[in-house]
């Protein structure tokens, strides 16, 4: 019998894009968002230039494995004279807003001040409209829910206030207009001890919706003598109130073990962004970084990630 310890499958052409892939020299491509656009898969991903400051480019595939075309220009970048963007944008996710007619991209600006959270629109990849910050420093991991409950929008992120503390967990905040948002209440935190997310935690891509409740991917971070190793793990909220956490998976179901994923710019870190889910096959498609330095992909069953949640 043959005994896994991974939920995802990685996709046997990994790493999908790196940075010999790019049209313009630049030290690391990561992190990316993940959207179905027109019926090709787009990712925006973060892209690290030999200064050291990242932006955001668009590439796109018919089938979202290879044949990517990567856009010869960075969609998002630091503006001149914007101190808040003054060290560019990072770690992007996206979401489909059907209300708005639009995909709204939550990223993180990084200024002198620190990271804060970003916010900017588009409808096809090829023109963005800048909204500019909605959470102030110190703030990031920002993912938004598709749709409005109880009237507000919902935007899972990481403060790092007094009031959410600095252990990194998942908090939320509610806006009637995606600028202004409450304040932060707790969803998730880290597992005290030696647990594989006793570190800090920090959402995904935006979270699915089920039937069974919203879908949670997060990254979860354990600090060892050798340094920081980053895994993925699973959890449930409740569709109507998502902070009542409905259930939370007990193991880290993806982790780094392919070379490409332990070695890299910042090793042993799988760091998931983008999802695209098939509804008619029930498949989902995960896209991360790995060790920092490209993107890849991993794929599931919705069914098999609820499968894994143990409930409360």
């Amino acid at each position: 019998m043959t005994v896994t310890r991974e939920l995802f499958r990685r996709h046997p052409d990994n790493p999908l894009l790196s940075a010999t892939d790019w049209p313009y020299p630049v030290n690391a491509v990561f992190n990316p968002a993940a959207a179905v656009v027109g019926g090709e898969t787009v990712v925006l991903a973060r892209v690290e230039a030999l200064t050291g400051i990242s932006h955001l480019t668009v590439a796109r595939s018919t089938n979202g494995s290879d044949g990517w075309v990567v856009e010869p220009a960075p969609f998002l970048a630091a503006a001149e004279h914007v101190e808040t963007e003054r060290w560019g944008f990072e770690d992007p996710r996206v979401v489909w807003i059907e209300e708005l007619g639009r995909w709204v991209i939550t990223c993180t600006s990084y200024g002198p001040s620190g990271p804060a959270v970003y916010l900017a629109t588009t409808r096809d990849f090829r023109a963005v409209e800048r909204h500019g910050i909605v959470r102030q420093p110190e703030d990031k991991n920002a993912a938004l829910l598709p749709e409005r409950i109880g009237g507000k929008w919902i935007l899972f992120h990481r403060p790092v206030t007094a009031f959410g503390g600095s252990r990194g967990e998942i908090l939320l905040s509610r806006s009637v207009d995606l600028q202004n948002w409450s304040t932060p209440e707790r969803v998730l935190q880290p597992r005290r001890g030696a647990w594989w997310d006793s570190l800090r935690i920090g959402i995904g891509p935006p979270p699915l919706r089920t039937e069974q409740g919203w879908l949670i991917i997060y990254h979860g971070v354990k600090e060892t003598v050798a340094g920081s190793i980053y895994r993925v793990g699973l959890a449930l909220v409740d569709l109507d109130e998502p902070t009542r956490v409905l259930g939370r998976a007990l193991n880290w179901v993806f982790g780094p073990l392919a070379p490409y994923e332990r070695q890299g710019d910042v090793p042993n870190t799988v760091f998931p962004c983008g999802l695209v889910h098939l509804p008619e096959s029930g498949e989902v498609r995960l896209y991360y970084g790995a060790a920092d330095t490209s993107i890849c992909l991993a794929t599931a069953h919705v069914d098999e990630l609820l499968a894994a949640i143990a409930r409360f």
